[in-house]
């Protein structure tokens, strides 16, 4: 059913433990996990993360990581939005964890999602308030990287080129991204 391994990751109902299955409930929609003993669906949203590109020195700061997936690779600092957590806390959290600074949101660059991928990113414009960036813990390093110098064959993910690109557009007008 073009469902990739989600058979194999949900087989039981977390409900009543029944068997759970792939089932049309409404003409047009997509399929959705169903119990077969109590009729509960499984549905599974996406995960929601939340990033800040921010300057130090007048460049913009960036991780490599230490963690699948894409390790070695550049990114934002950012990470998961846990539940109940207002998104641009998560994002001065997530900066803070990884960055061991303090950061404040100047304003929101934009949401990014991909058909097929389960993750999406919300982006933060921010400006240093505490500290000195340094790589922490999910990081092999920290970057700094001038407008003109950012590493765009090394990036980890999608969102991370685009929202580079969008942070290029609107506070760097005169440096051009590759596409």
């Amino acid at each position: 059913m073009g469902h990739s391994n989600l058979e194999e990751d949900y087989r039981h109902c977390p409900r009543c433990g029944g068997t759970i299955e792939w089932r049309t409930l409404k003409p047009n929609q997509p399929f959705r996990l169903v119990c077969v003993d109590c009729a509960f669906v499984l549905y599974l949203d996406p995960k929601l993360a939340a990033c800040t590109i921010f300057l130090a020195e007048g460049k913009i700061v960036m991780l490599r990581r230490a963690i699948e997936p894409q390790r070695g690779r550049w990114v934002l600092p950012g990470g998961y939005v846990d539940r109940g957590e207002p998104v641009p806390d998560a994002a001065l959290r997530e900066t803070y964890e990884e960055t061991g600074v303090r950061v404040r949101i100047t304003g929101i660059l934009d949401v990014y999602s991909f058909s097929g991928h389960d993750v999406v990113v919300v982006v933060y414009a921010a400006e240093l308030v505490d500290g000195v960036p340094r790589a922490l813990d999910e990081s092999e390093e920290l970057g700094l990287f001038s407008p003109e110098e950012l590493p765009w064959d090394e990036l980890a993910f999608d969102s991370t080129r685009l929202a580079l690109r969008d942070y290029l557009h609107r506070f760097f007008p005169r440096v051009r991204a590759p596409r």
